[in-house]
């Protein structure tokens, strides 16, 4: 046996640490049925109705909202935030995040769900920084559109479409985004969590103490900074990226 270790759990033998581990078990199946639950009544929510012609900007042009369905009956869009002639480095990095996160939508396509990421940006401005990123799902903005297709950002929506009709079924933000981007649900598997603040520790945990999102930034070596001359973290992945003066 080893000492323990300060902010850790305790160290056991193997029994102990099944027996633990399968007494945590029985509240993760609960959560998932809980889950379960929760997704059977979001199915089960009114819908809106809306004008599904009104009119997105995309590579191509103006095209109608119905376009973002590429023919499949449902739609799932994130709304990222926009920055108005911000630099690439200073759009939002949470938005950033989670654009990134879900660069293929192939597994949701085969289900029959198409997937889009709209903003408020003029489209020149988009289309430089989607381009920059080397993001691969459709992007389009919605600028000067209303809602539910366009107004405010900062979240995740879906859609269904009967012929040319169209209806929203449901909107979240906030953590309710977190879904989208699978790196939080791992990230509360591992041993030092997020790493912040607002996470309940052992008092001494040595992960403790970050602000909420303290890693989407980093320099040029890949310190997690919120500086004037730090990035969203996957704009260091672009070729030739390097320090942004500020």
């Amino acid at each position: 046996m080893t000492s323990a270790l300060p902010g850790r759990p305790p160290i056991v033998d193997l029994a102990t640490w099944q027996a633990a581990r399968d007494e945590l078990l029985v509240r993760e199946k609960a959560h998932t049925r809980e889950g379960d639950a929760i997704a059977a009544a979001r199915r089960r929510l009114p819908m809106l109705e809306f004008d599904g012609t009104a009119e997105v900007v995309g590579p191509d042009g103006p095209v109608p909202f119905l376009d973002l369905f590429q023919g499949r009956d449902e739609l799932m869009i994130y709304k990222h935030m926009w920055h108005d002639g911000a630099p690439h480095n200073g759009q939002c990095e949470g938005c950033t995040t989670v654009a990134w996160q879900l660069k293929d939508a192939v597994y949701l396509n085969a289900r029959g769900v198409s997937f889009a990421i709209v903003t408020t940006g003029e489209w020149a401005e988009v289309a430089a920084f989607v381009e920059f990123m080397g993001y691969t799902q459709p992007w389009y903005s919605v600028r000067g559109v209303a809602e539910p297709v366009g107004g405010d950002m900062g979240y995740t929506a879906c859609f269904l479409r009967d012929g040319d009709r169209t209806f929203l079924t449901y909107s979240t933000t906030g953590r309710g985004n977190e879904p989208i981007s699978s790196s939080f649900g791992l990230l509360d598997m591992t041993p030092n969590g997020r790493g912040e603040a607002w996470e309940d520790n052992l008092e001494g945990h040595p992960a403790t103490g970050n602000h909420a999102c303290w890693y989407w930034r980093s320099d040029a070596d890949g310190n997690a900074t919120w500086g004037p001359a730090s990035r969203p973290v996957p704009q260091w992945l672009r070729p030739g990226a390097t320090p942004v003066q500020p």
